[in-house]
């Protein structure tokens, strides 16, 4: 295709793109990643910490192109990546705090699963384009694919990658979920997609706000990252970082909750799909201690929050709930936990927590 042909081509897949309901949406060559050295320095620091999976495959990792020779080998190159992204939260700077009792989830955890929302209409997109241009093929991921998507966010224009490494819109703020798909069908970024430098300017609030001290400019300790550890990590917590994790039980929204970008706009268009209303804010941290594995399946069913085991779920409870102890005692609550640490039946990883819970509140 010529480049008018190509820009024309791009600007069709990208207004149904908007007509499948997505916030934003544009278009970047599949190119390898211009930040290879800076991951490999990062993950040979092993700031990573469980999530192994980013070293496993780095080289298709650093090369999004390589993603579609899986699905067809010895297939045509791919050209072009398309990325899309749902607002998953309106725009409001609000601190949070759950009740007595409860711990947080984070925002984009609280409604349907965004995998399957972004996915169905990504294949949907895709299937269709297949029909208009024989031959080309697709690959779409949604955390699903060894791809750099914020990279490739940036390089589409969907914003900037801020202090925090999240990606901000102007408009939109970082409240915002990515998805995509990579194609050998030829298209061209057209001249009206807008490419956006970076925002953050001299503003340190994530940086001095993250509980953890997990961030640096354009850099995030995972091993310290609230998200991390109450989402991937698969054993114990250091008991130093009990604090830091405050209420939170699943995920962490602090730096984004500080964020001038996320602070609410008139020029501001946030609308929000109904599949992202919040179906559960918080989670009851007792009733947590009380899963099995059928109460999580339960809980999870139609969420975001499944990759989460039973105990990595008590654990995140017991160390929320030892936290709200600390200021507002209850009896009740620390013989339950006291109990947990005594109980043979219970995960050794929810045993060790409760004890180190248990020590933090006798000031030992």
């Amino acid at each position: 295709m010529d480049s008018a042909r190509r820009v024309r081509v791009t600007r069709e897949v990208l207004g149904r793109c908007r007509e499948l309901g997505f916030a934003l949406a544009g278009v970047c060559r599949a190119e390898p990643s211009r930040w290879a050295d800076e991951l490999r320095a990062w993950l040979a620091d092993e700031r990573h910490g469980d999530m192994g999976y980013l070293v496993d495959g780095l080289d298709k990792r650093l090369d999004v192109g390589r993603v579609l020779e899986e699905v067809v080998p010895g297939g045509p190159p791919a050209r072009s990546v398309v990325m899309v992204a749902d607002q998953y939260a309106r725009r409001a700077g609000d601190d949070e705090r759950a009740m007595p009792g409860a711990g947080r989830i984070a925002r984009y955890a609280r409604g349907r699963d965004y995998h399957r929302t972004i996915k169905r209409r990504l294949h949907r997109l895709a299937d269709r384009l297949r029909v208009e241009h024989p031959g080309t093929d697709f690959r779409t991921f949604v955390d699903t694919a060894p791809v750099l998507e914020r990279e490739l966010a940036v390089r589409a224009g969907l914003g900037w990658q801020a202090r925090n490494t999240m990606v901000i819109h102007p408009r939109r703020g970082s409240w915002i979920l990515l998805g995509g798909f990579v194609t050998n069908l030829d298209l061209e970024p057209p001249p009206e997609q807008e490419a956006w430098g970076d925002h953050c300017g001299s503003c340190t609030r994530c940086i001095d706000a993250c509980p953890t001290g997990a961030i640096t400019p354009y850099r995030v300790d995972a091993t310290r990252c609230v998200s991390y550890l109450t989402i991937e990590r698969r054993g114990a917590i250091d008991e130093g970082l009990f604090e830091g994790v405050g209420d939170w039980v699943y995920g962490c929204d602090v730096c984004q909750e500080v964020c001038p970008h996320n602070s609410p706009r008139a020029d501001g268009d946030d609308g929000v799909p109904s599949a992202y209303a919040p179906r559960q804010a918080t989670l009851d941290l007792l009733a947590v201690l009380g899963w099995g594995e059928a109460e999580r399946r339960s809980a999870f069913a139609v969420s975001a929050m499944k990759r989460a085991r039973v105990d990595m779920m008590k654990r995140n409870a017991l160390i929320a709930l030892g936290n709200q102890l600390q200021s507002a005692p209850d009896a009740a609550a620390l013989a339950r936990i006291i109990a947990i640490a005594a109980d043979p039946a219970e995960p050794r990883l929810v045993r060790e927590t409760a004890r180190a819970v248990r020590r933090r509140l006798a000031g030992g």
